[in-house]
């Protein structure tokens, strides 16, 4: 079966670039989200943190 999709893929031209478009928006989403991760304030962060705890939300329905 793995010779049949490989001898498969390998017919498919320009196939190589799937690969390294793939790798550069796993990069690309992850330094972004690292950089959200650190410039975000500790308030935003508390407030998302207590947030499923917050039972005044369903209080008021």
């Amino acid at each position: 079966m793995l010779k049949f999709v490989k001898n498969h893929m390998e017919s498919i031209e320009g196939i190589a670039s799937y690969p390294m478009i793939s790798l550069m928006i796993f990069f690309v989403f992850f330094v972004i989200l690292f950089w959200w991760v650190f410039t975000a304030t500790k308030e935003h962060i508390k407030e998302m943190g207590e947030l499923p705890l917050d039972n005044d939300q369903h209080n008021k329905l």
